[in-house]
């Protein structure tokens, strides 16, 4: 049997191992990606793809700004004649409790100490600027309108493209069967067809699918999945509403530059599974919760419903670290939150595979950090 090599194996073919390859590609070193279906066929593409600075934590704030630096002139960058879609109608996390409007300030200042325009808005200044959204029970909200959204597939696509444009091998529908180490350290990865490839570092960012392949060479990761449903309804007329969160019951809902509006809702009961399927009882929550804050949409078809699976950590942060297997890095456990997160991951994690300091601390994602019962609790997730 012939044994190929690389320089960096990326197992996984979301936008972190998409974003990732195409960093390594534009540096010259020979990177090849397995993806066991098509590019964001997992969590990436399923995504709301909500784009935001709203967290409460400062590696997240500084890593959350960076990606919204990259993703004005992503497109262009990229060039490979897809359309990102992306806009900056807004991101705005409404509270009906004293408790999360103190939350929201606390996030909001740290935020504006970093730069990040985000704002406090009372329900006046809230109608004002968006007469159509129900206010009953709302006592302010947290803005940003840098904030907005993207299309997670093409963006996705167009990583991946880029990258093997510059010389990366993107080999689709080749699921890896297990990681392969040897006294110690990583040796590579064989394929389920049995093809086998050798290289010294291996990036293992493939969501919940990490947790069986980590476990391949020993590694435990504390990763689990959890279902997510989404719906879109039919476009209506284009008025930009921004992407607001509702912190009672976890609604989220938003309009896509189409016209669309897309909808989606926090539920604990769904299984932790990667299969996907469809829940009528989310249909029907999300639609009362959703159209009891914006009446206008009554009357206007759902097209479509689908579900992905989060990756979800104990504190719901993400784990990028090396493992105990030397040349082992892992970049998963996002929680729902790590599509907007495409740029800086890509960025650290090929920072770390070239044996250069990541532009941000790293140390709150590291893997100890559950063994140490040291957890790193995001206050913004959902």
């Amino acid at each position: 049997m012939t044994i190929k090599t690389a320089d960096v194996i990326i197992v996984g073919g979301g936008v972190h191992g998409a974003a990732t390859a195409y960093e390594l590609a534009k540096a010259g070193v020979k990177t090849v990606l397995f993806e066991k279906e098509y590019l964001s066929s997992g969590g990436s593409g399923r995504s709301a793809a909500g784009l935001r600075q709203h967290f409460g934590t400062e590696v997240n704030l500084r890593m959350a700004k960076y990606n919204l630096s990259v993703f004005p002139t992503l497109e262009e960058e990229l060039d490979t004649g897809m359309k990102l879609e992306f806009t900056q109608w807004g991101y705005m996390w409404v509270a009906y409790s004293d408790s999360c409007m103190e939350q929201l300030n606390k996030n909001v200042t740290l935020q504006k100490s970093l730069d990040i325009p985000s704002v406090m808005m009372t329900p006046a200044e809230i109608h004002e600027r968006w007469p159509y959204l129900n206010l009953d029970g709302i006592l302010g909200a947290a803005f940003c309108g840098d904030d907005g959204h993207i299309n997670p597939q093409t963006l996705t696509l167009a990583y991946g493209h880029a990258a093997r444009r510059l010389g990366a091998e993107i080999k689709t529908y080749t699921p890896v069967a297990k990681l392969l180490a040897e006294n110690g350290r990583i040796k590579g990865v064989v394929t389920e067809s049995g093809e086998e490839w050798h290289a010294p570092k291996v990036l293992l960012t493939a969501g919940p699918w990490s947790t069986p392949l980590a476990a391949t060479v020993g590694v435990e990761l504390p990763v689990y999945p959890e279902r997510h449903n989404i719906l879109i309804t039919e476009p209506v007329e284009v008025f930009d509403c921004p992407m607001v969160l509702c912190l009672d019951d976890g609604a989220y809902f938003k309009q896509c530059p189409n016209g669309t509006f897309m909808f989606g809702r926090d539920d604990p009961g769904e299984p932790h599974t990667v299969e996907a399927g469809n829940s009528a009882k989310f249909l029907e929550g999300v639609t009362k919760s959703v159209l009891k804050r914006i009446p206008a949409l009554r009357g206007v078809r759902v097209v479509r419903q689908w579900s992905g699976p989060y990756d979800n950590t104990p504190d719901h942060n993400a784990i990028i670290d090396w493992t105990p297997v030397e040349g082992l890095l892992v970049n998963c456990g996002w929680s729902g939150h790590g599509l907007q997160f495409g740029p800086s991951g890509g960025r650290v994690c090929k920072e770390m595979l070239m044996g250069e300091t990541p532009f941000v601390d790293l140390h709150r994602f590291r893997l100890a950090r559950f063994a140490e019962n040291d957890l790193f609790f995001e206050p913004a997730f959902i």
